[in-house]
């Protein structure tokens, strides 16, 4: 019985945040709908109610069922979640007449409040919504408020219930770390047990039990994901573990080879396949982002098919997918707008009668270094930054061709080379070079040239949910544009982006 606690997602963008801030406290929890609430089991230790774009005014705003929850176990509204509270019990929510968004202090705490422990006078939070709490019932305790919020938190009398309508969440609330232990082990109990040595531990006997001694084929991409669930089930079934390494021609400069060398090195058992050809037939005529990304993975997934067929007796196939991709993939109110495919996400076709594991699905990108690190797994793989399934297929803005690849591998090489060179690489989160369609005049010598322009891109995050561009070093930038003009033929413009993430997305398409 593994301790857990359930945050219910009302769509808000900081969800997984909450999540991933608990797991730093090791302290498992689990993301699920809040109109797809799971039976209280004894090792549901409490429950989160998340933030929300809606109000709990609105005509169909989200309404939780609570009634096995509420009053019984240890339960945290925030922002969204403690407003439906108080309204629910009969408090009076209207439309903030103040501004109730950014930072702000705490100019009063009830220190009495085992929420509120080892926080002090004066700490700044971070607000974040529309309404705001008027009037509570008469069973709710004021605990905390700022200069312009009243009712920034409270605790509900005979129970343990809480709620903020602060999100400690953030970064911006300094001491939200502070709050969410005093919730996860004070009030809880959990014994933050939840450590990268012990998911490994259970991970494996899971497998084990799951495959016994069953053949599993696992597709490697050269990525954290992928790395570390074939070092995870290699540690679980040994040589009854298949990796096939497949290079689709849109991989970085040289990495086919040095990828496969290293993995080897691993102990893995490796089929490396060349289908680039392939890859690039199914590539070509198509410009639109989606149209590429779909035949990529249609064309990955026949290449592994073939593959697989030749191994006999498999009855798994393993897939890198991690709990982002999962709870990307549901939304609190039916499937989710498409912004991308998501390819470690279903896409096996029928054809394929296989079993699913997936070793990495209960854990988040951070967590998956932390357990690759107790797995002994080499720093080169292990801080790689991350690296789209479609490759330099969606780096290519417009129809790909072997002659596009081999520029952007060029530029790319020169790039990620640079920054590892003059020390940057480890200080931002995803760095990457785009081809644009964009062709533009230049000089070169005495002669005038029609070239290709390609944009230069990194980014600063934590998870990747948002992000902001790296402020890179402008000689580091003259550099990397003086290199990249005189060594990449193609190449006559190069441009830095300076979008954060959002309204932008990281890669391009």
């Amino acid at each position: 019985m593994k301790e857990t606690i359930l945050i219910l997602d009302f769509g808000s963008q900081y969800t997984q945040v909450i999540a991933r801030k608990l797991r730093d406290l090791n302290v498992y929890c689990v993301i699920t709908p809040y109109n797809k609430i799971p039976e209280i089991t004894p090792d549901i230790k409490g429950v989160v109610l998340s933030g929300s774009p809606c109000s709990v005014r609105d005509k169909n705003a989200p309404i939780p069922d609570l009634k096995t929850i509420k009053g019984k176990i240890p339960l945290l509204g925030i922002c969204y979640g403690a407003q439906f509270l108080a309204f629910d019990a009969g408090g009076d929510i209207l439309p903030s007449k103040i501004r109730e968004y950014g930072r702000t202090h705490l100019t009063f705490l009830d220190h009495s409040a085992p929420l509120l422990e080892n926080i002090p006078e004066g700490s700044q939070v971070w607000m974040s919504h529309g309404d705001t709490i008027l009037s509570m019932p008469e069973n709710f305790k004021v605990i905390c408020s700022t200069e312009d919020v009243k009712f920034a938190g409270y605790h509900i009398e005979c129970e343990n219930t809480y709620g903020i309508q602060f999100h400690p969440e953030v970064y911006h609330s300094t001491d939200g770390m502070t709050l969410l232990r005093n919730f996860a082990v004070n009030i809880c109990g959990c014994s933050q047990s939840w450590t990268s040595d012990s998911f490994v531990d259970t991970a494996v006997a899971n497998i084990r039990m799951q495959a016994g001694n069953d053949k599993v084929i696992l597709g490697l991409s050269g990525g954290v994901d992928s790395s570390v669930a074939a070092m995870l089930l290699h540690k679980a079934i040994g040589k009854n573990l298949y990796c096939i390494f497949v290079d689709n021609g849109l991989l970085r400069k040289n990495e086919f080879e040095d990828v496969l060398e290293s993995y080897r090195d691993m102990g893995l058992n490796v089929i490396g396949v060349d289908a680039k050809e392939r890859f690039y037939t199914a590539l070509k005529g198509l410009s639109d982002p989606e149209q590429k990304r779909k035949a990529i993975g249609r064309t990955f997934i026949e290449v592994f098919d073939d593959e697989a067929h030749k191994i006999e007796d498999v009855k798994w196939l393993a897939q890198g997918t991690i709990y982002s991709d999962v709870i990307e993939s549901v939304s609190v109110k039916g499937p989710s707008q498409t912004i991308k495919s998501h390819h470690n996400v279903g896409g096996l076709p029928d054809f394929m009668k296989l079993k699913v594991v997936e070793p990495l699905r209960e854990i988040f990108k951070d967590e998956v270094r932390r357990v690759g690190a107790s797995l002994g797994m080499k720093e080169s793989l292990l801080h790689r930054h991350p690296f789209p399934g479609p490759g330099l297929g969606i780096r290519i803005l417009g129809e790909v061709t072997a002659e596009k690849v081999r520029i952007l591998q060029d530029v790319d090489h020169i790039f990620i080379n640079g920054l590892r060179k003059h020390g940057l690489y480890d200080k931002v989160w995803q760095a990457l070079a785009i081809l644009t369609p964009i062709q533009s005049v230049g000089v070169m010598g005495d002669e005038r040239t029609y070239e290709n322009c390609v944009a230069l891109r990194a980014v600063t995050s934590t998870d990747g949910m948002t992000a902001d561009w790296a402020h890179l070093p402008y000689d580091f930038l003259a550099k990397m544009s003086n290199e990249i003009i005189n060594s990449v033929k193609g190449v006559n413009r190069v441009v830095y982006d300076i979008s954060s993430k959002p309204p932008a997305t990281i890669e391009w398409e």
